[in-house]
């Protein structure tokens, strides 16, 4: 049972997720106070892989409320916590074209830890968006009828 504290909702409305992975990451103690009181967007963010390590970059968690000069900058970027055979499975995968890594959500475990859950993802196209969007409202209209709510 794990609690979102963030969530990427444009992530699946953009993408064909592929393959999905959890990770640590290092934050701040001022970031982990924003975070748990839900003040972070994942929208732009995005994961790009450097030196040999992946860090999860334009993630804006909001600077703490009651920080003081320790308080952190919104945007910076943050190194993620994987084992050395998962950051290069990733890296060779996210190196085919039309591929992405990019961040779904930031929750909490049971154990009070923050991780990220990242996706490999693949882009949709415009065609691909619509027949998701007729899909759903397919579903909507098929619920409302077998309810027996006719409006």
């Amino acid at each position: 049972m794990t609690e979102d504290l963030v969530r990427n909702r444009k992530a699946l409305h953009a993408f064909h997720i592929v393959d999905t992975w959890e990770a640590g990451v290092a934050l701040l103690g001022t970031e982990v106070k924003s975070l748990r009181g839900g003040h972070g967007q994942l929208q732009d963010a995005y994961v790009d892989a450097t030196g040999g390590e992946l860090w999860l970059k334009q993630a804006h968690i909001s600077p703490y409320e009651f920080g003081t000069y320790a308080n952190h900058d919104p945007l910076r970027p943050r190194k993620l916590l994987l084992n050395r055979a998962e950051i290069d499975k990733i890296m060779a995968k996210a190196t085919r074209k039309g591929y992405t890594v990019i961040p779904l959500a930031i929750y909490l475990t049971p154990r009070g830890r923050i991780k990220v859950r990242i996706a490999l993802a693949e882009g949709k196209t415009l065609g691909d968006k619509r027949e998701a969007l007729k899909e759903r409202e397919q579903k909507r209209e098929m619920d409302r009828v077998r309810k027996g709510d006719h409006s």
